[in-house]
């Protein structure tokens, strides 16, 4: 049954996804993904020149010009540290796949010489507001989000004549605060003024130049943003791909990285990566586990991880997130918190031991913490994983991108078969518009999130039956005949009329289909 599973997977990945209300697109107010505005945007102030050298930004940015920048030469040498680290790592562990550039190899590996290239550079795919994550950082009301995508500037031909698609599999996100640290002082704007200027432009009915003019106008929500706001960057490349072959299924490795702007050097410094656990580490150093688990167990943090608001300290993070895909829905080494909990996953050296989380959920509770995810041991492992960085990208992401991009130098832009967005990306803009809804209220924004597998709906219909919620794609929980035999953690994971969970033999996790006799 895994296997009709995965394909399923694979057909919503480069299909057009349903929505509620076509006349409404789901990102309204909390995303600009119009291409021929991108176009405009990338073309003006936004692109990766003016933000990252608005002395020279008389021209498109290169791969060549990029990292030749003095500001990013510590981002490159640690990309191409991690780039040898891995394939050390598959040299030791699978010696007899070979890796390297191209299609005689086994694990066909990510050609850094683009990198080094004239002929691309990185084109901005989207703009996301990320205010739902003004619970880090409350005094520059959350975030904004630059996304580019790598690309050819002059994409070879194939052998028919026609012309490749120029996209590479590597995204650049330029990370920055929604409001500077000079605003931020003066407390001007507001963050309610910042959500209202974005809320706004759900009712704007213009494309292309006039609603990049639009944006960009004294009043609009990215006259606020410049290259002083920015805080960091984050990459993600596609480092590996295995095609199918007698020994393996395909499989396709992703690379994540983080940097921080650091201001007395003036560059992109190499960071740990936002709850990305590093369970090498946790697994081999007894003291360190023992201290993250003493740290989570806390009924307030562990209340913090149920809500998806827990911000782990640095010491128990990784540098660098590497997510298989796909994963399916079988407990394996590929998923982040592997190892960590007892059970099927977790040996003698797991961190956290059965009776852990469960003393842990019980304290909680008399203490009168509500746990709103987290009811189970199981439901602790799976929010162990989903709130990581990887794990995250290996829940209903392309491949391992939750955000691939608008592609506008496609022949058609407009009418593109490829998704922008993952399903979890747009199941999430439900949520993000709420949080936006209320600051711009001034009311106080709940940030909780739910699994990366469902997203809350915050009691609107508009995901109601599609591949984003309980529709034909979403995932689901396959519950037993008996109420003893549900896990309470996911047992509201069902599917919408007609359709039923169908899971895999050796799981009760699944996805909707047509129910069938």
């Amino acid at each position: 049954m895994l296997r009709p599973l995965l394909v399923g997977l694979a057909m919503l990945c480069c299909c057009p996804l349903a929505q509620a209300d076509e006349s409404a697109p789901i990102e309204r107010g909390a995303a600009i993904l119009e291409p021929f505005a991108l176009r405009d945007l990338d073309q003006g102030s936004f692109s990766l020149a003016r933000m990252l050298a608005p002395a020279a930004a008389n021209a498109p940015l290169t791969d060549a010009a990029l990292f030749a920048l003095p500001s990013m030469q510590p981002a490159r040498k640690a990309l191409d540290a991690e780039l040898d680290r891995y394939v050390a790592r598959h040299k030791a562990t699978l010696p007899n796949e070979s890796i390297g550039v191209g299609p005689p190899h086994a694990f066909q590996l990510f050609d850094r010489t683009v990198l080094d290239s004239a002929d691309a550079r990185f084109v901005l795919a989207g703009v996301v507001n990320r205010m739902d994550r003004a619970f880090v950082d409350p005094e520059h009301c959350g975030e904004v989000r630059l996304l580019y995508r790598l690309t050819r500037t002059t994409p070879p031909e194939t052998k028919d004549g026609e012309v490749a698609s120029p996209r590479l599999p590597m995204t650049l996100n330029i990370v920055l605060k929604a409001r500077s640290d000079a605003q931020a002082k003066a407390n001007a704007p507001s963050c309610a003024e910042i959500a209202k200027r974005w809320l706004a432009t759900a009712d704007l009915q213009l494309t292309g130049p006039a609603l990049a003019e639009k944006l960009m106008a004294p009043d609009g929500p990215l006259a606020l943003i410049a290259p002083g706001n920015i805080h960091r960057i984050e990459t993600n490349l596609q480092i590996a791909h295995a095609p199918k072959s007698a020994i393996r299924d395909f499989r396709t490795d992703y690379m994540m990285k983080v940097f921080d702007y650091q201001a007395s050097s003036a560059s992109f410094e190499e960071a740990v990566l936002e709850d990305q656990i590093d369970r090498d580490r946790l697994l081999a150093d007894g003291a360190l586990a023992r201290e993250f688990k003493a740290w989570l167990l806390d009924p307030v943090h562990l209340g913090e991880l149920d809500r998806g608001m827990a911000v782990i300290p640095d010491k128990f993070l990784a540098k660098v997130a590497v997510a298989p895909t796909p994963t399916g829905f079988v407990e394996s080494d590929m998923l982040p918190a592997h190892g960590l909990v007892q059970g099927e996953g977790g040996g003698a050296t797991a961190v956290f031991s059965e009776s852990d989380v469960v003393g842990a959920l019980a304290k909680a509770a008399a203490q009168g913490i509500r746990l709103q995810n987290i009811q189970s041991v199981a439901g602790f492992e799976r929010r162990l994983n989903d709130s990581s960085c990887g794990g995250c990208h290996q829940t209903r992401g392309i491949g391992g991108f939750h955000f691939p991009g608008v592609d506008w130098m496609a022949e058609k832009p407009s009418n593109t078969v490829v998704v922008p967005g993952s399903p979890h990306f747009f199941g999430d803009q439900v949520r993000r518009r709420d949080i936006l809804t209320a600051i711009a209220e001034g009311r106080t924004p709940d940030f909780s999130r739910g699994f990366a597998s469902r997203p809350q709906l915050r009691g609107s219909d508009e995901l109601a039956g599609s591949v984003y919620n309980d529709g034909w794609g979403g995932h689901c929980y396959a519950a037993s005949s008996t109420a003893a035999g549900n896990d309470k953690s996911f047992s509201a994971w069902t599917c919408a009329a007609n359709l039923s969970c169908q899971a895999g033999p050796a799981t009760r996790f699944g996805m909707c289909f047509i129910a069938t006799r």
